[in-house]
């Protein structure tokens, strides 16, 4: 279980970056599997997501996941709707009683706390959200409840840039949008790049004013701790587990 130094100061919240520990699933998934999405057992899926539930002290129909596709898509989470599917990437809300949750294993986890309203929110930022503004459609959702705000964001364990190999065409699509977004990447050799997500995350939330906190853990490399989509493809393991991050209002 992983902290931001600054959420934790803040009493009207409780928030937590779970590792992989101490879960009931095996196997590939051993541990704290939350990924409903993923071929392990659903029992033990279950289990995982109410230890998850428990920490959190709310109840397993209180915690609130979203059915993540890498869009750029935020929901704001309500009486209405907590008990629905979300299809979305991000999630914000005023709601008591509930716990936010994003599902990562490489990809970056956020978590936010807006202060004057008192609203909280999560975001699942792949190179694919966050190129495609799922950032800064969350932040723009929190300051159209009122412009007078001040948001506070912790991003969480995810790849590194020294993990992070990317190809040409990857590279050349990010230069496509902004020649200014050649300061992600590095060369590794003549047909990979290495990119810095983390960074272009990092500041994404900077230009919005957001404040800014690191859990500076890399998912790829400390396999004791976390899920990796990436290392699991090299080890050519058939699926992976996902960590769970989780915010909520108290």
């Amino acid at each position: 279980m992983f902290y931001s130094k600054k959420l934790k100061k803040i009493k009207q919240i409780k928030h937590c970056f779970f590792s992989k520990k101490n879960g009931f699933s095996k196997g590939i998934y051993e541990g704290l599997n939350c990924g409903k999405g993923s071929k392990d057992n659903k029992k033990n899926v279950f289990k995982n997501l109410n230890h998850v539930a428990k920490k959190m002290s709310v109840k397993i129909n209180k915690l609130i996941l979203m059915h993540q596709t890498h869009s750029n898509k935020v929901v704001e989470i309500n009486n209405s709707n907590y008990k629905k599917k979300i299809f979305a990437d991000a999630m914000i809300t005023k709601m008591r009683g509930v716990a936010l949750g994003v599902l990562t294993a490489d990809c970056v986890p956020i978590i936010i706390y807006e202060k004057k309203n008192n609203i909280i929110g999560c975001i699942h930022a792949g190179w694919k959200g966050a190129y495609s503004d799922i950032i800064k459609n969350t932040i723009t959702k929190i300051k159209k409840k009122n412009s007078n705000s001040l948001i506070y964001a912790s991003i969480g364990p995810c790849i590194s840039k020294k993990n992070y190999e990317v190809d040409n065409n990857f590279y050349r699509k990010f230069l496509t949008k902004s020649k200014y977004n050649k300061i992600y990447f590095s060369q590794k050799n003549k047909a990979k790049k290495i990119f810095d997500l983390r960074k272009f995350v990092t500041d994404k939330l900077l230009k919005l004013n957001v404040k800014v906190d690191q859990v500076n853990k890399d998912t790829f490399a400390e396999k004791t701790y976390f899920f990796s989509y990436r290392r699991s493809s090299k080890l050519k393991q058939k699926d992976y587990g996902r960590c769970i991050s989780t915010v909520r209002l108290l």
